[in-house]
């Protein structure tokens, strides 16, 4: 399996339009060692395929697919792109779907309640209905593993057991709605010829029984690395909620991912979705220092991981 990262930071990206922080602030002017990031968008593929499945599918979905050349066109009117996975509704996490408009038929996998706060009401998504069939939903049942399958039903080489995780409903429809379990979603993802597991939980509020048992014997995890401590956005004065607030536990801390998965039963482990104030951005930073003591990666654009 081989699994390509698209884009690696949490919403907004890095550097964020609109921040000043010492993170983007230092990156645009050169005096910390770091690299910009783009929203978060992984690309997946089995051994030998000729195509690609998609977990989430970011605002940057354009120039993240010219960065990749296995996701390049092999015909006048070709993708690679056989399907995308969304993990819940936020929009950096299937806005980039509303750029895949150019009558091109898609199967999009998602949960019911993933699925209804996107189509339901949503008048930009008649771009995607310029033809009958020219977006197939496949709702996921959480707590089974089953095939992926492209727009024509031929295989992939992956299968897919959707977990429910901790998190919430998307803020754009916060108070729409009543709460739903199926709001935020992790994937444990299988290679069927080899076995071999990537487990899949960008987004995660705190660590339950479900969310160990995705992870263990998995030969990859890629974990919510948003915020290094909960209350990173009010003590720089960017906001009044704590990571815990936002469905995302923090890295860092006695509480936190760090030190929750330090027996985690896995192979390589790397941190994704990771905010613009995460100062393990920061490639000599001492929280850098600690992820890495611990065996952990931080996920950079561009970054492949063959399993």
């Amino acid at each position: 399996m081989l699994i390509r990262v698209l884009g690696s930071a949490a919403g907004g990206g890095f550097p964020q339009w609109n921040c000043g922080c010492d993170n983007c602030r230092g990156l645009r002017d050169g005096t910390i060692r770091a690299q910009a990031r783009t929203q978060e968008c992984v690309a997946v593929s089995a051994d030998g395929s000729g195509g690609s499945v998609l977990l989430n599918c970011s605002p940057e979905i354009r120039g993240q697919i010219e960065s990749a050349p296995t996701l390049h066109p092999r015909a006048p009117r070709h993708s690679p792109i056989s399907a995308i996975l969304l993990t819940n509704g936020d929009l950096d996490h299937c806005l980039g779907l509303l750029s895949l408009r150019e009558s091109h038929r898609l199967i999009v996998y998602a949960t019911d309640p993933v699925e209804r706060g996107f189509t339901r009401g949503n008048v930009l998504y008649r771009t995607l209905e310029r033809f009958p069939g020219q977006v197939r939903w496949h709702i996921l049942k959480t707590g089974r593993e089953e095939d992926i399958v492209d727009v024509d039903g031929r295989a992939t080489g992956l299968t897919v057991h959707a977990v429910v995780v901790p998190g919430k409903a998307p803020l754009h429809l916060e108070g729409e709605r009543p709460a739903d379990p199926e709001d935020n979603v992790g994937f444990r993802i299988r290679e069927a010829r080899t076995d071999r597991v990537l487990a899949y939980l960008s987004g995660v509020a705190s660590v339950t029984d479900a969310v160990r048992q995705a992870i263990a014997g998995a030969h990859a995890v890629f974990f919510d690395g948003t915020f290094w401590s909960g209350d990173e956005l009010p003590a720089l004065g960017l906001g009044t909620k704590r990571a815990e607030e936002m469905a995302h536990m923090p890295v860092g801390g006695r509480t936190g991912s760090l030190a929750q998965l330090a027996d985690a039963r896995a192979g390589r482990r790397i941190y994704i979705h990771i905010n613009n104030t995460n100062p393990m951005l920061r490639e000599d930073s001492p929280e850098r220092a600690a992820v890495a003591a611990a065996g952990w990666e931080v996920a950079r654009d561009g970054m492949e991981v063959k399993i």
